[in-house]
Order: structure tokens, then C-alpha cells, then sequence
């Protein structure tokens, strides 16, 4: 999907909305410090991008008391991440804030890599140009934009959803405590947590909170996962980089496209074209660090970033106009050993009620753009299963699978990183004793292709467990990979015409979704079985949207059937009343749950759909493939929900 081109940060960097021009734009005020509440359903620490995915998913349910937590007097205004990858994009999508990010980042479309001239060695060389090996994965491309911009959108969805979540800035957390003897009571509080205030006004207070679940997304010192006492395992590679947001004048040809350099003498720097048409980032490689030494020993400023980086760009030059923010960070891979509170080798059935998230579990370089883009779908993982329990809809076992699903993607992500940090770097790192570490930029390029799908976070796969199952159906749908993200593909909706993407349709409201694609048999035809298939759901007693919604509730208020089919002369008022369901306080009509395949973009060759025999897609809440059936499987797909849903009729 592509974006308008939008200009910004001309006369220097203006952090806020990017919808108001540079000249009006101005830092907002740091907001009013407000009480804690003394008791809610789930406390989050920290307002990085794993805290704030989550508030927003809580944000959508008003049965739930959520309060969300900061050390700093406000918002996050300008540095840190950059990159958005297109899973994020994706899920920025289930928030309804996908436009805003498609308009206003700048996409990657290019790289290009440069070596040491060997007629000329102290000058760089153009070894090639090549296409962004992520593109054509996903829907959305990768894209580059100030974190502290997506963090606003987050931040205004919770503002304007039924629960008007607001963070309560100023607050640091002195301590946590968990009462063992309450934490598999589901109505018990068990979590106690204190505060004490930051800002100038509250120097002496102190508040607490009693919570029934505790998430800490609050960074690589996380105090929620040193009360845990949850251990990082990993070392630091004693290598330093310099990360800096540059506006700057330069000969060098390819600045509005991402560039690997490396010099001959000098290191290496990588270069990433930020939003707007003017910024750019620039990661500039430093000296190895001696032995106990920390990057808070580097007595180093933006300027000897800046003459780094001159001499790396050799012979181009670099008139740096103004550095927008500027920090030296210190390469290193650590995971936590355990992401919940529960003892190491725990079973499922000990219900987890401290968990921790984002750079609190993980911690690696930023070079990859893997922080944030891990972080948030931490979350994102997370949230859906937290409110279901809290909801009474989900067995408390299904929190267990945060762990286990998102420690696997936490392993993969230190693992690329260890190795994109030796291949980006022209000299060693600690476990290296060779003088000289220099590794050819076809390296990396390869690295890049190879690790395209996990870069855009379209490959992330979960384990087979009891909500990703049916790996034995797999070859019905090719293209649905079962443990992956519903990968999206448009089709033509029969009530009025229009082309929809599917994957779109899968919002982070918490209900579960059935895709059904039909055979080549028309839903018409009572005997066929699609129409099977959809009188099962309406009226079997057996049926999971019997079961499992609640007296009252609209019928797709837990599962939410879709229908794609071949035929295109379909009428939707010679469907089953099903997929077109009444709805509301009225009972109005909703005719926006039935497809047909579009001929120009066909989603049953585009996905791999078996066209004889159709299928039903399962999708989890946060858009990954749960399992795949076929379109006669009604007691097995009854059993896939059976195992960890809570029966609703009696209620």
C-alpha cells in the first residue's frame, strides 16, 4: 500500500503531529499529574511501545479497570526507534491507525552498499544497488517514522475508546510484591504496588495499588522484572555504536536511500532516510570497548559522531546542520529466562499473573529495527488472552502460551542480532580475537534476504500447541500458514461490490474470527458444504458461536464468521440469514460478511486454497492462524474451542 509523500522538518526538527505544519507544531505540555486509582484489573509499567499496545487493547473494554504508568513527566517526544516494520503496520491496522502511519513514514523502497575503492582505498565505492528484500511480503511496506509519532497514535486511541485511557505519568516503582497464597484465586488481587512520585509538586508521596495482573514494558532496567527476579542470560559484546538524527547537506548521491558502508580505516556506518524528505538516521560504528567497560564510560558527543562518519563517507561530504537527538549505545544480545512470574518448568494450569514484555525480556542492538517491532506484538500477543480471562470468556491456562509463543520469536530476535552485528561491523567484537573482522557487504545482503520474512515480522511463527493446531490441514490453504499471521489478500464483497482486504477485517476487539472459503459447490445448494457448514454455527447445540456468546449478545460478538466463495452470481438474500445477521438494539442488517473471489486478484490461487474442497481458517484475535478444516470438520472445530473457551449458555 503505498503513501502520500509528505514534507516536514525543513527549518529544523519539530517533534508532535506530523499534520500540523513545521511552523505551528510545538512540544506538547507535559499533562496534570493525577491520582493513582487504589485497585484495578491490570497495571502496566511503562509507556514504551509493548506498555502502550497493550493499554490500547484494554482501552477497548469497559469491564475492565486498566492504569497505565510512567517515570517520565510525559510523553515521548523525538529519538529512539525508527524503523516500522510491516507486521506492525498490520497491527497498527487492527487499531484502526494504519493510514496515519502509511501517509507519514518514509518507505523503504532501496539499499545500497558501498566498499573501500581498491584503486583508492581511503574512498568508498558503490559495490550495488538492490530492492528492499521485504517488499511483496505483506500489504504494507516497511516504513521509517519518529517512534514517539506511532506512540501518539496509540496514545489517542486510548484517549477516544470507551474507556478514555489516559497514562499517569510521573510515578516510579519502589516495589512489588506478589501474595503467592492469592495468585490462582481469578478474583483475588494479589499484586500490591507502590509508587513514588517524580515530579517536583509530589517529591514525598508515595501511593499503592492493588491489581489482579501486573505487565512490566518498562525497558531494559525493568524494576518490575527485577522485583520478579527474573534473570537476563546473554552478555555484552563490549562493541559501541552511535545512533544519531541528522539534518545535513551532502554530496553523497544515495541519502534518501538506505546505505551499508564500510571504510577502509574507519569503521562502518549505516545510514536509514528518515520521514519527512529531510531527516536521516545515522548509525556510526565505534571502537571496541575495553575489558569492564560500559558504554556509560564513553566520553564521546555528537560532534565526534559527526567527524566519524566524514571520515567513513570519504570522499562525499557531510554538512551536518543540526542533530535532532544523538546517543551511544552498547551492542549486546540478553533474554530474560522466564517472561511471567511463575516458576521455570511451571504447568500451564498455575495461572501466571506478573508478566513482562518488550526490552524488559529482551535486549539486543537497534540496528535490525527489531525493538520496537518485537516489542509491540509482545503485547499484542498478550492483550487479547489477558481479557478473555478477565472476561470470563477463556480458561486462565491460555495465559501460559505468552510465554512459550513469545519467548521462541524472543530467541530468534537475539540470535539475527548477534549475527547483523558482526556483519555490520569492520572490526571486532569481545568474542573475536582477529585483528581485523571485516565481512564482505555480500554478506550482508544475503543476511538480509534470508532474514527478509522475520525483518518484517510476516514469518514469525508460533509452536504448535492447542491454539495452533491442525498442521495435518495445512494443504488447504498454502498461503495461511498456520502459526503465522492471517496473510491478507483482497476480495469482492456481494452486497455492494466493493474490494476488501480480508486481513482487515481481523480488529483488536478481542473475537475470534472463522473465514469460511467455499468449494465449488454454490452456498445456494442446501446439500453443499458451505451451507452445511454455516447451519452448523447457527443452530447446532454444538456449534463454538452457540456455545461461547453470550445471552444477548450479537451473534458475532465472540466469533465472527466470514464467507468467501467462487461463484460470483451470488445474492445475498438467497444466503443463509447467518452471514447476513441482524444486529443491534434494532436489528439491523449486516451485509458486509460475504465475498467472492475477485477474477483480476484471485485469493484462492493467490493463498493456495484447494478450489474443490474449501476450507475454514481459524484466526486468533491477534490475526495469527489458529488452524485450518475442512468445511465438513464441524465436531472438530467445535473441539478446537472446547479446549480453552468457558461455556457462556448458562449466563
Amino acid at each position: 500500500m503505498g503513501g502520500e509523500f509528505m514534507q516536514f522538518h525543513l527549518n529544523g526538527f519539530k517533534p508532535g503531529n506530523y499534520q500540523v505544519p513545521d511552523a505551528a507544531r510545538k512540544p506538547y505540555p507535559n499533562p496534570p499529574v493525577e491520582d493513582l486509582p487504589a485497585q484495578v484489573d491490570v497495571l502496566i509499567v511503562g509507556t514504551g511501545p509493548a506498555g502502550l499496545t497493550m493499554a490500547r487493547q484494554m482501552s477497548e473494554f469497559a469491564d475492565i479497570t486498566t492504569c497505565i504508568v510512567d517515570k517520565e513527566p510525559g510523553p515521548l517526544l523525538f529519538g529512539r526507534a525508527d524503523g516500522i516494520s510491516s507486521r506492525t503496520m498490520e497491527i497498527m491496522e487492527a487499531f484502526n491507525s494504519s493510514e496515519m502511519v502509511v501517509k507519514e513514514t518514509y518507505q523503504l523502497k532501496q539499499n545500497t552498499f558501498w566498499e573501500p575503492d581498491p584503486e583508492n582505498p581511503q574512498n568508498i565505492k558503490l559495490t550495488h544497488k538492490i530492492p528492499d528484500a521485504r517488499i511483496g511480503l505483506s500489504e504494507f511496506t516497511h516504513g521509517i517514522v519518529n517512534q514517539a509519532r506511532l506512540h501518539e497514535l496509540l496514545l489517542d486511541g486510548m484517549k477516544n475508546s470507551i474507556t478514555a485511557l489516559r497514562p499517569h505519568y510521573c510515578r516510579e516503582l519502589v516495589a512489588l510484591e506478589i501474595d503467592e497464597d492469592l495468585t490462582q484465586d481469578l478474583n483475588a488481587y494479589p499484586i500490591t504496588a507502590t509508587f513514588k512520585r517524580t515530579d517536583e509538586e509530589g517529591k514525598e508521596v508515595q501511593e499503592v495499588i492493588k491489581a489482579r495482573y501486573v505487565v512490566g514494558s518498562d525497558g531494559a532496567r525493568s524494576s518490575v522484572r527485577r522485583a520478579l527476579d527474573i534473570q537476563l542470560q546473554g552478555e555484552s559484546a563490549n562493541k559501541a555504536w552511535g545512533v544519531m538524527d541528522i539534518l545535513l547537506n551532502t554530496d553523497f548521491p544515495y541519502i534518501r536511500v538506505k546505505s551499508f558502508l564500510q571504510s577502509h580505516d574507519h569503521g562502518a556506518v549505516m545510514t536509514i532516510p528518515r520521514e519527512g524528505g529531510y531527516l536521516c538516521r545515522f548509525y556510526v560504528e565505534l571502537d571496541l570497548l575495553g575489558k569492564d567497560k560500559r558504554v556509560a564510560d564513553v566520553r564521546l558527543t555528537e560532534k565526534d559522531l559527526i567527524a566519524k562518519a566524514q571520515k567513513v563517507f570519504h570522499p562525499y561530504k557531510l554538512d551536518v546542520k543540526e542533530v535532532a537527538w544523538w546517543s551511544i549505545y552498547e551492542v549486546g544480545q540478553r533474554i530474560a529466562e522466564r517472561f511471567d512470574n511463575r516458576p521455570i518448568g511451571s504447568p500451564d494450569d498455575i495461572i501466571p499473573r506478573a508478566f513482562v514484555a518488550g526490552d524488559a525480556c529482551h535486549t539486543h542492538s537497534p540496528k535490525g529495527g527489531w525493538g520496537l517491532n518485537t516489542s509491540l506484538p509482545d503485547t499484542f500477543n498478550l492483550g487479547w488472552k489477558l481479557a478473555a480471562v478477565l472476561q470470563g470468556r477463556s480458561d486462565p491456562k491460555l495465559l501460559s502460551t505468552y510465554a512459550t509463543e513469545r519467548r521462541k520469536v524472543a530467541q530468534q530476535l537475539i540470535d539475527a542480532d548477534r549475527e547483523l552485528s558482526k556483519l555490520v561491523a569492520t572490526r571486532p567484537v569481545a568474542a573475536d580475537d582477529s585483528e581485523q573482522a571485516k565481512i564482505d557487504t555480500a554478506k550482508i545482503e544475503a543476511f538480509m534476504k534470508r532474514q527478509s520474512g522475520f525483518v518484517a515480522g510476516t514469518s514469525i511463527e508460533y509452536y504448535p500447541s492447542y491454539i495452533c493446531t491442525g498442521q495435518e490441514n495445512q494443504g488447504l490453504a498454502t498461503g495461511f500458514h498456520i502459526g503465522r499471521r492471517f496473510h491478507s489478500a483482497e476480495a469482492t464483497r456481494v452486497a455492494d461490490g466493493r474490494s476488501q482486504h480480508l486481513g482487515h477485517l481481523v480488529k483488536a476487539d478481542g473475537r475470534w474470527r472463522l473465514f469460511v472459503f467455499g468449494d465449488t459447490q454454490s452456498p445456494v445448494e442446501p446439500t453443499s458444504a458451505s451451507a452445511r457448514l454455516i447451519r452448523f454455527l447457527a443452530d447446532d447445540e454444538n456449534s463454538p458461536v452457540k456455545k461461547y456468546t453470550p445471552k444477548g449478545a450479537d451473534i458475532d460478538a465472540v466469533i465472527d464468521t466470514y464467507a468467501v466463495f467462487q461463484q460470483l452470481d451470488l445474492s445475498m438474500h438467497d444466503l443463509p440469514s447467518y452471514l447476513w445477521p441482524a444486529k443491534g438494539k434494532y436489528g439491523l442488517r449486516d451485509y458486509e460478511k460475504v465475498f467472492q473471489t475477485d477474477p483480476e486478484k484471485d485469493i484462492y490461487e493467490m493463498r493456495g486454497i484447494d478450489r474443490s474442497k474449501g476450507c475454514v481458517v481459524v484466526v486468533r484475535p491477534d490475526q495469527h492462524v489458529a488452524t485450518i478444516l475442512p468445511l465438513d470438520a464441524h465436531e472438530q472445530l467445535a473441539e478446537f474451542f472446547d479446549v480453552f473457551m468457558v461455556d457462556q449458555r448458562g449466563k
